[in-house]
């Protein structure tokens, strides 16, 4: 008899092929599994124009309405990436119970067809644009292409890549209009997934734009109490993703930023050690302060606490508290 596990997932072509994959494992881990795929509309799915900001962040825009039905018990378990999920606050009756092999963990930079990477960064007086969504990756932008304009741009990887490419504006909440874009900054795997890797002009470095804490780690959150369920999400569990999870949300959790604030955390296992780096950025990317540690990859929120601890040491928590809503 087939044991059903059904996973919630938004319906965006990432999110899907992120579940998909997520059901092949967890079949191809106990073949008396039936994964079932039950799809969700988000509230950031369906308004592709407001900041995250007022749906309580990516959070409240991805997360809460997926999350509520699990603790209804309509769901075994829920696809997350793990960027998008909060770490500075606790969702009572639920547990991450499995992390996938992290998938490349850095933003990259997609031009509009005709232009060149040498064109944008020599762009004194062109009025060339750059689209994003995310606060982290805007205020790195405004660091690294000081003449470009960074312009609020909302979606799902696919239709931003078309929104690219069609040169269409973005409409914002009070019903103005920005863009067109002629560049995007994303996260690569997210490129990856909806098949535009080639597409990508450059992968930025840690060094560069350090990436979002999670950044290329699917999550699969399910109810505490769900232990078979639990049990089956350990098969697919990676171990190194596990430690790295661990790390770079400790940082958030020590910094309790939100989801206003450019906070970057990465973490690299080699041998049986983990080298952690964070950063804390201002809006405008003018303010920036940065940590780095390495130690026992075996003591992650150690690591990710000590490197937080140093972020507010060195004065983090006046920057995130100017960029908090009021």
């Amino acid at each position: 008899m087939k044991f059903p596990v059904r996973i919630g997932t938004r319906k965006s072509v990432m999110a899907l092929a992120q579940t998909e994959d997520i059901a092949k494992q967890l079949s191809a881990a106990a073949s008396e599994l039936d994964p079932q795929i039950i799809k969700f509309e988000t509230v950031g799915d369906s308004d592709q124009i407001s900041k995250l900001l007022p749906h309580g962040g990516k959070g409240g825009a991805f997360v809460a309405e997926i999350r509520a039905a699990m603790l209804r018990g309509e769901l075994h378990c829920a696809m997350h990436s793990l960027k998008d999920m909060p770490a500075n606050e606790e969702t009572p009756g639920l547990i991450v119970a499995a992390t996938l092999a992290r998938d490349p963990a850095c933003d990259s930079l997609v031009l509009r067809k005709g232009l060149t990477l040498e064109e944008l960064k020599k762009s004194r007086g062109k009025g060339y644009t750059i689209g994003t969504n995310a606060v982290r990756r805007a205020a790195y932008a405004k660091r690294l292409f000081p003449e470009v304009e960074v312009i609020h741009f909302r979606g799902a990887a696919d239709s931003r890549m078309r929104k690219l490419d069609n040169r269409e504006k973005q409409r914002m909440p009070d019903g103005s209009e920005v863009g067109p874009a002629d560049a995007l900054i994303m996260a690569r795997a997210g490129i990856e997934r909806v098949g535009f890797v080639d597409r990508i002009a450059h992968d930025f470095t840690p060094e560069e734009m350090l990436p979002a804490a999670g950044q290329g780690i699917v999550a699969v959150e399910c109810p505490v109490h769900e232990w078979k369920t639990r049990q089956y999400l350990a098969l697919i569990d990676n171990h190194q993703s596990r430690l790295c999870c661990d790390a770079e949300r400790e940082v958030l959790w020590v910094l309790n930023g939100h989801c206003n604030s450019p906070i970057a955390a990465h973490s690299v296992i080699t041998g049986d050690e983990m080298t952690l780096r964070a950063s804390v950025l201002d809006l405008e990317g003018g303010m920036f302060i940065e940590a780095a540690r390495t130690g026992p990859a075996n003591r992650p929120r150690e690591l990710g606490r000590t490197v937080g601890l140093e972020l507010l040491d060195k004065g983090a928590a006046a920057v995130i508290e100017k960029t908090r809503p009021e």
